[in-house]
């Protein structure tokens, strides 16, 4: 697709020059199904993408338009990281524990801070810093229990006119009493944040119970009173993450035929809702994550660092259920998504299932797009969808320039990235057409 440059003029238009990789359609076979350009252009006005495609077949399309040269460099969709806990940035790497003793220990005493809407808003620059350093533009967020420390956490957001998807923790028991909300004031307070939040700009909300154990029949039951008020809106929770969690919950609610029918049964569980984990799921929740609609997002660096188990891939996409990647920060150790696809690549090793690169990338681009029905928007460079993106640079240091001297065919290079690749292989981040990232030097 052409731009009309003669009704079309130049003003506005922003031009990129870089090998250029992405998924233009949803697909189930992305180890071949992708647009890559050796030397590609990228062309941006107004916050969204006008053009992708070779560079030299179609420059003169675009006389005298000011090109930002990235050659060599590679151009991709920004990263979408499908689930984090925006209060944990500052708990990374605190020495491990298993699920339950982990979140008494480290992750409850943590989120109290968040009832300070200043310290909340510090930690919000702070965490989304982090997101862009790393190429991540697009995030499904956990904050704390505390409705101010959300309107802080989007504000940050909005700042940059960030898509972020986010919503108030609610738990009303099993958790201190000081982290306690109730029925009425998790229904009240989101609420109040989706009339404020949710469709503004680029922000959506999400409807977020922590997971079963933390909250009472009665508040899931308003939750999901509010999902069916609210369709649009976002929800997302844990799932079967942890063996003695699983056991927790069918203590908690042995009318229940197993975990996820304690979501199903209050009607959070449709499309639009993710769940994290997922490790250690019955048959009969499979499929009931199929009928629904439902998501997953996969956690791989918080799954082995908790010892949580190897969340089973190949079973989900037999199953056709939405699968994404994610950082599940601070669980999860890094905020790079290059990290993680690398970690997903050895659990998938350790379940005897090869996934091949192009296929990690899909679950972090358009993959996790079309999982949360935001592919109109994000995840590709189509025309017409928003100018998100990250510039990487494979030869950031001499072990990469050593790695790629003979090897550089697009799957190598996204392969080598999630072994070796870091936030030093980020040379800049783009939000809507404009840069929110740009490192302190640009790799030679």
């Amino acid at each position: 697709m052409l731009v009309d440059v003669q009704h079309n003029p130049l003003i506005g238009l922003k031009g990129y020059r870089a090998k250029i990789l992405h998924f233009a359609k949803a697909t189930t076979s992305p180890k071949d199904d992708y647009c890559y350009f050796e030397d590609g252009l990228l062309v941006t006005r107004d916050g969204k993408v006008i053009f992708t495609g070779d560079y030299k077949n179609n420059i003169n399309q675009y006389d005298k338009l000011d090109i930002q040269d990235y050659s060599g460099k590679l151009l991709l969709p920004g990263f979408i990281d499908s689930h984090m806990h925006f209060p944990q940035t500052e708990m990374l790497a605190s020495f491990g524990e298993q699920l339950l003793d982990w979140l008494t220990d480290y992750t409850f005493p943590t989120e109290n801070k968040f009832a300070d809407y200043t310290y909340a808003r510090a930690m919000a620059d702070v965490f989304l810093r982090q997101l862009y350093r790393h190429g991540t533009t697009s995030a499904m967020v956990y904050s704390s229990v505390h409705k101010c420390a959300a309107d802080a956490l989007f504000e940050a957001a909005q700042k940059h006119n960030m898509l972020l998807m986010a919503g108030k923790v609610c738990m009303d028991r099993n958790c201190p009493d000081w982290l306690q909300d109730s029925p009425q004031t998790a229904q009240r307070d989101s609420a109040e944040l989706i009339k404020t939040w949710h469709g503004k700009d680029r922000l959506h909300y999400v409807i977020t119970p922590r997971f079963a154990p933390t909250s009472s029949e009665a508040q899931l039951a308003v939750l999901g009173e509010l999902a069916q008020q609210y369709p649009s809106v976002f929800i997302q929770s844990h799932l079967s993450e942890n063996h003695n969690e699983i056991a927790w919950v069918k203590s908690l609610y042995p009318k229940h035929k197993h975990y996820l029918d304690v979501y199903d049964h209050f009607g959070l569980v449709r499309q639009g809702a993710v769940f994290g984990h997922a490790i250690h799921l019955e048959k009969d929740e499979w499929q009931c994550l199929a009928e629904r609609g439902a998501s997953i997002a996969f956690c791989p660096t918080s799954n082995l660092f908790l010892g949580s188990g190897l969340f089973n891939l190949a079973q989900a996409e037999q199953h056709n259920i939405p699968v994404m990647l994610a950082t599940d920060v601070g669980g999860g150790t890094s905020f790079s998504m290059l990290k993680t696809l690398g970690e997903a690549y050895k659990v998938c090793q350790l379940r005897g299932n090869q996934l091949d690169p192009m296929h990690g990338l899909y679950l972090m681009t358009q993959g996790a797009a079309v999982g949360l029905g935001l592919e109109q928007q994000i995840g590709n460079l189509n025309p017409g969808s928003d100018a998100d993106f990250v510039i990487l640079d494979p030869l950031f240091d001499e072990l990469t320039e050593l790695r790629f001297k003979h090897h550089n065919s697009p799957q190598d290079l996204i392969f080598a990235l999630s072994i070796l690749g870091d936030d030093r292989a980020t040379v800049a981040t783009y939000i809507a057409g404009k840069p929110v990232y740009q490192a302190a030097r640009q790799h030679n």
